[in-house]
C-alpha cells in the first residue's frame, strides 16, 4: 500500500473512530438528546445502551489496522440504522439541532465505506473462502438408502 492510501486510510480511520467515541458521551450519560432519541425509537435504555456499547467496539477496532474492516462493517451496519431512523421516524433535524446528527451519522458512514474499500484485499478473500467451504459443505454427496 503506497504513503498516500496509507495516510487516507488512517484519516478515515480516525474520522469514523473520533466520531462514535464522542457521541459515547451522550449516550452512556444519559444525555437528554440521547434519552429523547431512543425513547422516540421504543428502546430506551437498552437501545442506547447497546448502542453505545457496539460503537465502542467498532471505535477500538476501526482504530488496529488488522481489524479496521470488521470495526468498519459493525460501524456502518450501525449507522445504516441511525440513518434509517432518522429518514422514518426521528426526522433530519432533532430537537432543534440542523441535521448535526444525521449529518455525523452520514460522514461515520462514508468513513467506514471508505475504510472498506481500502481495506477489501484484505477482507473479501476472507469472505470468499467462507463462502467457498460453506458451499463445499452442501454439496457433499450423501449416501441414500
Amino acid at each position: 500500500m503506497n504513503k498516500s492510501i496509507t495516510y487516507l486510510l488512517w484519516a478515515v480511520r480516525l474520522v469514523a473512530a473520533i466520531i462514535l467515541l464522542q457521541t459515547l458521551y451522550f449516550k452512556f450519560l444519559a444525555q437528554p438528546e440521547s434519552v429523547y432519541i431512543f425513547s422516540t425509537l421504543g428502546v430506551e435504555p437498552w437501545g442506547r445502551i447497546g448502542s453505545g456499547i457496539v460503537e465502542l467496539i467498532a471505535s477500538v477496532l476501526i482504530l488496529i489496522p488488522r481489524t479496521s474492516w470488521i470495526g468498519a462493517g459493525i460501524g456502518l451496519g450501525v449507522m445504516a440504522g441511525a440513518i434509517l431512523s432518522h429518514l422514518t421516524i426521528l426526522g433530519i433535524d432533532v430537537l432543534g439541532d440542523g441535521g448535526y446528527l444525521f449529518f455525523l451519522a452520514v460522514v461515520v458512514a462514508l468513513s467506514c465505506s471508505a475504510i472498506l474499500w481500502l481495506t477489501r484485499f484484505e477482507w473479501v478473500p476472507i469472505l470468499l473462502g467462507l463462502r467457498q467451504s460453506l458451499m463445499g459443505r452442501k454439496n457433499v454427496p450423501t449416501a441414500t438408502h
